[in-house]
């Protein structure tokens, strides 16, 4: 069900994907790991109209009807990645551009020069990993210029899987 392709300088646009829910915010709280929570808003320019979003936020795209997508993105060669005030922005600014709307970051910092969880990144070996899910009407592909913008990363490779498909 997933694909995967490797985006690219010339920034190419994979697919139009959705945003995330309210109680995603309880299980941050309780989750064992940093989180990025984000939920829909459906007023976003360039969103998935209303028609095609049930009230439950599940997506219908190409006759399949799904929860959202995930994306799995891996940055190599990338900069700037033990810097949470940078990574923190990125998230904030990744979040207005996929159309959502941010709830809460957590960031935790392993020690100077080593790597961030949230984000995860190993700045030693110039790579990271990011997972951005969401349903609704928001667009997580949206969320890729801005963090090639942060971390420069020589290449980019990402992998999408349909979440919860239904149909």
């Amino acid at each position: 069900m997933g694909t995967k392709a490797t985006v690219t300088k010339s920034g190419v646009r994979l697919g139009v994907v959705s945003g995330g829910r309210r109680e995603a915010l309880k299980l941050a709280k309780t989750a064992s790991e940093p989180v990025l929570v984000t939920e829909a808003n459906t007023n976003a320019p360039d969103s998935i109209g209303p028609d095609s979003i049930s009230k439950d936020h599940f997506v219908e795209r190409n006759g399949v009807k799904f929860a959202g997508t995930h994306l799995l993105i891996e940055l190599w060669d990338a900069k700037n990645l033990g810097d949470m005030s940078l990574t923190d922005q990125m998230l904030r600014e990744a979040t207005v551009a996929s159309g959502a709307t941010l709830l809460h970051i957590h960031l935790h910092h392993f020690g100077q020069n080593a790597g961030l969880s949230g984000v995860h990144t190993w700045p030693e070996r110039g790579y990271a990993a990011l997972d951005i899910f969401m349903c609704g009407a928001c667009d997580p592909y949206k969320a890729i210029p801005v963090i090639r913008r942060a971390f420069a990363p020589g290449v980019v490779q990402l992998s999408e899987q349909k979440r919860g498909v239904i149909a």
